[in-house]
């Protein structure tokens, strides 16, 4: 374990919290999952004893231990009291990241380390609200942690060499790899690269310039991945993934990283991807686990 951390706090028990508490856990760290989503949080006792079991086969402790050191809190000051690192991993919206981190700064320990696990907000966005800058840092996951092991680590205005080395040395702790930004920019290291990605596909899509299922499979062939940018976008939710556009043509006013209106229509009428059943593909079909558009075999 990183020894300047021993209790780690994740505030948001959704899609990535829930993983990032496991992925603690089964290293050896006490983990504090909050939530103010009674629903989410009961949810998540589940999901992060599935991830345990499931997704960490190469747990340092076994189950039962990963499972105790989970403890799931309503309020955050319950989360955060004890903490030595503080994740922030609630939804892609900036207001509702300040008021976070307001909150965890009321009740943390003054040493304590405050990150984002936001995917595309620099902390600088957001470390207004917060007195002792020095502490501040981005720690962003990928998802699923898993098979994407990569985490950036950014850090703010103000933010110490210590500060990032104890962040960084806690990412290795968890058998993670940290990708240090040198000098700040939205989207960090791989996701910047990943918008661009993003971007260039949706306009393919937009403007009916070529299927969703070439496309793919035409990253499939050349990356080797098992999905492609529409798959992986299924994957990760219509809705954040607008939100994470909306971020960067905010940031730059371009016109040219503006997500194509379909893509919003699409978000309005609930499709957001393999959580409702339906996206780009139509996930509620069984046999979807096998589906064509997989075969890059295929003429």
């Amino acid at each position: 374990m990183s020894e300047k951390i021993k209790t780690v706090a994740i505030i948001g028990a959704g899609f990535m919290g829930s993983q990032i508490a496991s992925r603690a856990a089964v290293n050896g760290y006490n983990v504090r999952l909050n939530d103010k989503s009674a629903d989410v949080l009961k949810a998540a006792v589940g999901t992060t004893k599935y991830h345990n079991e499931a997704h960490f086969p190469q747990n340092k402790v076994n189950k039962e231990e990963s499972d105790a050191r989970i403890t799931f809190h309503k309020k955050i000051e319950d989360a955060v009291k004890d903490a030595d690192l503080i994740i922030e991993a609630a939804v892609e919206e900036i207001g509702i990241k300040k008021e976070i981190f307001s909150e965890i700064e009321k009740f943390a320990k003054p040493h304590a380390i405050i990150a984002t696990n936001s995917s595309s907000f620099p902390v600088s966005k957001i470390e207004e609200v917060i007195k002792n800058k020095e502490r501040i840092v981005n720690i962003h996951f990928y998802a699923p942690i898993p098979e994407r092991y990569m985490v950036d680590v950014m850090g703010g205005t103000e933010t110490t060499e210590e500060t990032m080395n104890v962040s960084a040395n806690w990412v290795r702790s968890i058998d993670c790899l940290p990708l240090i930004v040198k000098k700040e920019c939205m989207g960090f290291v791989f996701n910047r690269v990943w918008h661009s990605v993003k971007r260039e596909a949706l306009k393919i899509w937009a403007e009916g310039n070529a299927d969703i299922t070439d496309v793919d499979r035409g990253w499939m062939v050349f990356t080797g991945m098992a999905a492609g940018p529409f798959g992986a976008m299924d994957f990760v939710g219509l809705d954040v993934v607008y939100d994470i556009e909306m971020a960067y043509y905010n940031d730059t006013k371009d016109p040219k990283d503006k997500p194509p209106d379909a893509l919003k229509e699409m978000v309005d009428r609930g499709e957001l991807g393999m959580k409702t059943g339906k996206g780009f593909y139509d996930w509620s079909d069984p046999e979807f686990v096998k589906p064509e558009f997989l075969d890059t075999k295929k003429k």
